[in-house]
């Protein structure tokens, strides 16, 4: 290519602004600059240009004349314990003003399900009295350095009573609207002054690629072209336009490629190539970056691909994911956050004590209870040697940057500042109920059902017809969304209620399980689809995405009213496109309608011709939708990709289509079953945060050795062993077991159909794998069993692998599978292929539990010698 030549080609690409000129433009790599605009907001742009390298980003923020001599000023002010004290973050249930004050804390965070008080209902008035606590501690310990509170704000002021909850990212995404974005953070900014929060755990820029993952809702698109764009203005929307003041703190989360896992398991592996990383996972990052976000959370998962020589392991501990990507060649100046305890998932490491993720680039820790240990023992890595000084004062210079940048430094206390206290501003429901009628997608509508005349006689059945539980999803008041009532929402509306209000009352019947005769109605209106989790509960793993397998009572209900004279629309609400064709089948119109949040009556405005002048459905998938049950990973250049929709479809205004009788067959078993024998390669999920289906979780003992199953909320209790949820890799994903020493006792989790044929896990060399923590080593012989259906059974002998345990500290178990067969396991019927028995004193805590491939010969695995 000629000078001349390559210099037009440059000159395109800067007039696009994808990456820009000036004095870093090297050969380091690209610099990113300001993206292009299209009706005031960043462009979603038709393709992107390939990097070959991590690029520069050039932030919208940047320090003032004089800052940077400031912070210096103030570091050189501190002790060691002081600048420790400012890298930690404990939840707010776990620390007192006083103790903030005591040990210089630099910032807190409140957890989903967490509220003043232990209040769900706390007013606005309440969480802006505790953030005046925290903050008035802050300013007068010895350094005076103002803390901050952050808060997982992640479609609107999502833990607080009263406050409008917008689509999550999902729905946002098929709204294909930058601009909405922006609106929706300047809205979430708002609603956090009112409470008294400074920083926000958002916005997520996955780009998820299977969507078994429990978090595919979370992501805005498959698409990094959206991720990017939305990226760019969410941080915008919550940070405000000065380049050199931040409203609300964002965070670019969770850096990176949490969106690309195995088999879309939460915190697994995520083998991209580092071209994948850069030109894939990475995009958002560019954009949120690049408008000036000054955090980023790091990814819980690992980056790890043998045959490509990358070995980064957690994410957590990867210095050069943080340091040398993300601070060195991205140009990242603010601070880095790790996720909830991510520093223990490290290797070698505890949820307090990780020189490794110090080292790497982690900033602040979140290190939720166990704070105090990690202040103490950073302090002591320091002075010992294993975490250098200027590693520490790096940290403190980034967070006294972000904090400068904020205001807080500066700043009055939170009930003080503008907008405080406005409980108005926790309304914004014109905003959301916009966000709501361009996130829906019209798949189907045959005949031209859709929309419903003005004064119809309308039947609503379905689980969700009248649910704001179903309707907000995950993150919503409670970690997992679940606990919620219609209640918890007074400012909310169903689509029931829009429904009402757009039809009237009296033309307006509801039938939630659709026992009413639908003749003599102008139309069905099923509200239908899943029930709200987060990540890990929300995970599928081995299953399929049909949704009939997954809620069966959905297909109930269409089956009662389906060709009995009144046509049948379905509003489907889900986090994440499922394999639906028996309910399209029964439907003659069908509408994705996401996780649309607090105003069901957005929905109601696009069913319903007349009462509103808005122009009918606009939005089109931002995810292709599956064919089959088992298109778990499918996404446009995959090899055989042929989806039912792909990523843009969407009838327009109440087009009319006609869309013939789908295929409804699919695999009785879960995708990637080899059905027995053959050889395993997918690990078999037992307990992951919940029972993993078909398995259950069970207690027996003398009490009753048929088995009390352990219920929902993680406990069950005899009078000799008992459980209750615990912690050991992230907040209640671990069964804590306690066995009294008055007798025997077991848990278990059991497959209540029977026994299935796990021969392929014998043959791949699988190991029974499960993270504990040994709270009380066990005094009598303890033993780890499976069984083949009572009398078939074996056992090994687990008393040394538990009392050779550290107390307090995780480990992860490896026992292998041919040491359960050579004591007479059946492979071919094993109903029980996980239980703990002992007739003596012992507690322990256990996560994670399943059998995974080739684990049996990995150098930490167990022998059967060790067993006997």
């Amino acid at each position: 290519m000629s000078r001349r030549h390559l210099g037009a080609v440059l000159a395109a690409v800067l007039a696009a602004g994808l990456i820009s000129a000036g004095a870093d433009a090297s050969p380091k790599g690209p610099v990113v600059g300001e993206p292009r605009t299209e009706n005031g907001c960043a462009r979603i742009e038709k393709s992107l240009p390939v990097l070959s390298d991590w690029p520069r980003v050039d932030s919208r923020v940047k320090s003032g004349a004089g800052d940077e001599q400031r912070i210096r000023k103030l570091l050189g002010s501190m002790t060691l314990a002081e600048k420790v004290g400012q890298m930690t973050q404990p939840e707010i249930t776990a620390i007192t003003p006083d103790e903030v004050r005591a040990y210089g804390i630099g910032s807190v965070l409140n957890s989903a399900g967490s509220w003043p008080g232990g209040d769900k209902h706390a007013t606005p008035r309440a969480w802006l009295d505790l953030a005046d606590a925290y903050w008035t501690a802050s300013t007068t310990s010895r350094t005076g350095i103002p803390v901050l509170w952050g808060t997982g704000a992640v479609h609107g002021n999502n833990n607080v009573h009263g406050a409008t909850i917008f689509p999550h990212n999902i729905g946002l995404g098929a709204a294909h609207d930058p601009c909405l974005v922006r609106d929706i953070g300047e809205a979430t900014a708002e609603q956090l002054r009112a409470t008294g929060q400074d920083w926000t755990f958002a916005p997520t820029l996955a780009v998820p690629q299977d969507d078994r993952w429990g978090r595919t809702y979370e992501g805005y698109s498959e698409d990094p072209r959206i991720t990017r764009a939305y990226g760019y203005e969410a941080v915008k929307g919550l940070q405000g336009s000065d380049r050199r003041r931040v409203d609300v703190l964002s965070t670019a989360k969770y850096f990176i490629g949490d969106g690309g896992t195995l088999g879309g398991r939460d915190q697994g592996v995520n083998p991209s190539s580092v071209a994948e990383m850069i030109n894939k996972h990475g995009q958002g990052y560019y954009g949120a970056l690049g408008a000036g976000a000054q955090t980023v959370m790091v990814s819980l998962g690992s980056w790890v691909n043998a045959e490509l020589g990358i070995g980064e392991g957690k994410l957590h501990g990867s210095r050069l994911a943080l340091n040398d990507v993300l601070k060195d060649k991205m140009g990242f100046d603010g601070l880095v956050v790790s996720d909830w305890n991510g520093i223990g998932q490290v290797a070698g490491c505890s949820n307090y004590s990780c020189p490794q993720a110090i080292n790497a680039g982690i900033d602040v820790a979140m290190v939720p209870t166990d704070w105090k240990e990690f202040i103490a023992g950073t302090v002591a890595q320091v002075e010992g040697g294993q975490i250098p000084l200027a590693r520490i004062d790096d940290a403190v210079t980034r967070i006294l940057r972000v904090k400068l940048r904020a205001g807080v430094l500066d700043g009055e206390k939170p009930s003080a500042r503008p907008g405080a206290g406005n409980e108005k501003a926790l309304g914004a429901r014109k905003v959301a109920r916009q966000a709501v009628r361009e996130s829906q997608v019209l798949l189907k509508n045959n005949g031209g059902v859709l929309p419903l005349k003005p004064h119809s006689k309308v039947l609503v059945v379905g689980k969700s017809a009248d649910s704001l539980q179903n309707q907000t999803g995950g993150w919503t008041l409670t970690w997992q969304g679940t606990g919620n009532t219609n209640a918890d929402f007074p400012h909310g509306t169903t689509v029931l209620g829009g429904l009402r209000q757009a039809l009237g009352e009296e033309n307006v019947t509801f039938s939630e399980t659709g026992d009413v005769d639908p003749a003599g109605f102008d139309a069905v209106v099923a509200v239908i689809g899943e029930t709200p989790y987060a990540e890990g509960t929300g995970d599928l793993g081995r299953r399929t995405l049909e949704a009939a397998k997954l809620y069966p009572q959905d297909l109930a209900v269409l089956d009662k009213v389906r060709g009995r004279g009144a046509p049948v629309v379905t509003v489907y609400l889900s986090g994440r496109p499922l394999y639906v064709n028996k309910e399209l089948n029964r439907s003659d119109a069908f509408v994705a309608s996401w996780l649309p949040g607090t105003e069901g009556g957005g929905i109601a405005d696009l069913l319903v011709r007349g009462r509103y002048t808005y122009p009918g459905f606009t939005g089109t998938l931002s995810y292709s939708w599956p064919r089959s049950a088992c298109q778990t990973s499918l996404n446009p250049g995959q090899e055989g990709y042929d989806p039912l929709f792909k990523p843009g479809y969407g009838l327009k205004s109440w087009q009319r289509t006609t869309i013939g009788q789908l295929d409804e067959t699919s695999p009785q078993a879960g995708c990637d079953d080899d059905g027995g024998g053959g050889t395993a390669t997918e690990d078999l999920e037992l307990f992951v945060r919940k029972d993993i289906a078909p398995y259950r979780g069970y207690l027996s003992s003398p009490d009753n050795w048929d088995g009390t199953e352990i219920g929902s909320d993680g406990t069950a209790a005899h009078s000799t062993v008992s459980v209750v949820p615990a912690d050991v890799n992230a907040s209640g994903d671990a069964l804590k077991v306690t066995w009294t020493g008055t007798g025997p006792g077991q848990i278990y989790l059991a497959n209540p159909a029977g026994g299935a044929d796990l021969r392929g896990y014998l043959n791949a060399n699988a190991a029974v794998v499960f993270d504990v923590v040994v709270h009380q080593p066990p005094t009598n012989r303890t033993a780890l069993g499976a069984h083949c259906s009572w009398p078939c059974l074996a056992e090994v002998n687990a008393t040394k692998v538990f009392t050779d345990l550290p107390v307090g500290q995780k480990a992860t178990m490896k026992i292998p599978v041919s040491c359960l067969t050579a004591a007479g396991l059946d492979a071919e019927k094993v109903n029980i292929p996980f239980l703990v028995f002992t007739d003596g004193p012992f507690q322990a805590s256990f996560a994670n539990v399943r059998w995974v491939p080739k684990a049996a010969q990995d150098p930490d695995a167990r022998t059967c010698a060790e067993l006997s």
